[in-house]
């Protein structure tokens, strides 16, 4: 009977063991995940405080209502015209 009471104990100490191993290393991924994460929040809030005042929001391309300055468009008055040289 002594030596059941001894080999609970022993189970129960090393169950107690194991168990809190287990949380340790859940607690310390959680809060590497967590230190990450923040460590992304605050790189983007500096890069947003950096870039705000000076890069412009460019919405528009420049170059979308540029003229047709290309010669090679304007050299043959015909080429709407299809004919077939073999008719």
């Amino acid at each position: 009977m002594k030596k059941i009471i001894i080999i609970l104990i022993a189970v129960v100490i090393v169950g107690a063991g194991v168990g809190g191993y287990f949380y340790w290393k859940k607690m310390q991924t959680s809060s590497a995940i967590n230190s990450a994460n923040q460590a992304g929040d605050a790189a983007t809030q500096a890069l947003e405080d950096i870039t705000g005042a000076v890069l412009p929001d460019i919405n528009t391309n420049p170059l979308e209502n540029k003229p047709n300055i290309n010669p090679v468009d304007q050299t043959n008055p015909f080429k709407d015209i299809q004919t077939n040289p073999f008719e």
